[in-house]
């Protein structure tokens, strides 16, 4: 819902920025590629430490600058089908370092006074792991059979906004479980939209039986 809203400000704002990028030749999958692996190299090297306002704070930027392949991609017309795979096979990496690393940070640095609760922690990171893989595969799987899944409460944006800005206020001073409620919260949207995704695919699905079946039905009673 938050990348929504944002796809609009972000193309406003670093529409010519990204442009300038493009006549010193640099190409949309260039920065794919460079946003992944800085993304995953600052979610390594600052959250399984607890480093928790660096580390949100440069992930933000990092993301920010992420936005440009696409927004150069657009304005300039290089967008391409391999383009859009190496992207959102990237972000899947980039995803995956950020909350696996907030599983490390969990499991090995956290205060162990609640076991309880850090051991939550640990299963809702790694939680956030597999259905932050899972949203965007079923959305790929859905387009590969036909079907359109783009519907769900928690996009990509959402999910990182809401663990990094969580991240942040305990680095801030905030209680640990500020964070696991987030990652609970992360993980449990993740789910419904996986749920709403399967279920938009359904009723495509269903609908497009139906539409053959009656047709077949008619041209034989014809």
């Amino acid at each position: 819902m938050l990348g929504q809203y944002g796809r609009g400000l972000t193309k406003a704002l670093l529409t010519r920025p990204a442009l300038a990028m493009a006549r010193v030749g640099i190409t949309p999958n260039m920065l794919t590629v460079t946003g992944a692996v800085a993304s995953a190299g600052v979610a390594v090297a600052t959250l399984p430490q607890g480093r928790f306002v660096v580390g949100p704070l440069l992930l933000a930027l990092v993301l920010i600058g992420d936005s440009f392949d696409g927004i150069l991609a657009r304005a300039t017309g290089r967008g391409s089908v391999f383009g859009a795979f190496l992207d959102s096979t990237l972000d899947r990496l980039a995803d995956g370092a950020v909350f696996g690393s907030l599983a490390a940070w969990a499991a090995l640095t956290m205060d162990a006074d609640d076991i309880r609760l850090r051991t939550a922690t640990v299963v809702l990171a790694l939680g956030c792991v597999v259905l932050a893989a899972t949203v965007p595969y079923a959305r790929a799987r859905a387009e590969s059979i036909g079907a359109t899944a783009s519907v769900g409460i928690a996009e990509r944006t959402d999910r990182l906004v809401v663990a990094l800005v969580a991240t942040f206020a305990v680095g801030l001073g905030a209680p640990q479980w500020v964070l696991s409620v987030a990652l609970g919260y992360v993980a449990l949207a993740s789910a419904i939209t996986v749920v709403q995704r399967i279920a938009a695919v359904r009723r495509q699905t269903v609908d497009r039986q139906t539409s053959r079946a009656s047709g077949t039905a008619s041209g034989t009673t014809a």
